[in-house]
C-alpha cells in the first residue's frame, strides 16, 4: 500500500487521543480534497466518527478506553466515502478508500 504524510492544521476541539503518524492511501490522495481529509481528521481526532452506525459509535467510543482500533466513515464534498482508521496503539491514522481497506 502506497502512503503519503499529511499534516492538519490544529483542531478547535479538543483532541481525544493521539493520532501517532497520518498517512493516506494513494487512491484516497487522488481521489479526495485535501480540506476534506484535514476537516475528516480534525473531526475524527475530536471523537466526531462521522457517518457510522449507533453500534459501530458505541464501539468506538468503548475503544477510547479500552485502546482499541477506532473507524471514522465521512464523505467528501463530491460524496466520495472514506475511512479514518486509527490502530489500537494510536501509533498511525490512516485515510482511505472502501476499495482500500
Amino acid at each position: 500500500m502506497e502512503t503519503k504524510s499529511v499534516v492538519s492544521n490544529a483542531s478547535a476541539t479538543e483532541p481525544k487521543f493521539s493520532l501517532g503518524q497520518i498517512v493516506i492511501t494513494a487512491n484516497a490522495n487522488a481521489a479526495l480534497p485535501e480540506l476534506d481529509v484535514v476537516l475528516a481528521l480534525q473531526r475524527h481526532h475530536s471523537g466526531d466518527w462521522g457517518d457510522v452506525d449507533d453500534h459501530d459509535r458505541q464501539m468506538n467510543e468503548d475503544a477510547l478506553r479500552n485502546e482499541d482500533r477506532l473507524v471514522s466513515i465521512y464523505k467528501s464534498v463530491r460524496g466520495q466515502k472514506f475511512y479514518v482508521i486509527t490502530e489500537w496503539d494510536r501509533s498511525v491514522t490512516t485515510v482511505l478508500l472502501p476499495e482500500d481497506y
